[in-house]
């Protein structure tokens, strides 16, 4: 199976680590599309600094290989549009998302749909909650509130 997750991933911490496990467990070729620059500025409701895309390139590729056990065919693609390569790529199976994204695949299964391919499956990998019970983000590890793997720093 062709499994796709999507995201900026900068700064990585646990919740993406678990996005990118559940790709690997699932997809026997997994597609990490990571948010251009210019994508990841617009997407963003609370601007932040967000990490340039060669130095999000390799900490994706270097969280990976850590965790990829079952040795899968894995590429990281630039990702310049908010559906891009899960709606305009008929061999994606799947999308890993989370319970904030879950909703979207009903929007990228109607562009497939539009373009003639099949609907792609939702694989949702849970929030990773940090020590005060709130989901991990890069936007709180940015603001230091808490660390990569949720511990409070305040």
């Amino acid at each position: 199976m062709r499994v796709a997750v999507a995201g900026t991933f900068g700064p990585i911490h646990d919740g993406h680590r678990t996005l990118f496990e559940h790709a690997l467990r699932f997809g026997e070729h997994v597609v990490v599309a990571l948010t251009s620059d210019e994508l990841a500025v617009e997407t963003r409701t609370e601007p932040r600094p967000i990490p340039d895309f060669d130095d999000r390139v390799q900490a994706v590729t270097d969280e990976i290989a850590a965790i990829d056990e079952w040795n899968r065919e894995v590429e990281v693609r630039r990702l310049e549009t908010e559906y891009g390569i899960a709606a305009d790529e008929p061999s994606i199976d799947a999308l890993v998302v989370s319970p904030e994204t879950a909703p979207e695949l009903e929007d990228v299964n109607a562009r497939r749909r539009e373009r003639g391919f099949e609907p792609i499956s939702g694989i949702v990998a849970p929030y990773v909650l940090a020590d005060d019970g709130e989901r991990i983000s890069s936007t709180r590890i940015v603001k230091g509130e808490i660390d990569e793997h949720g511990r409070l720093l305040e």
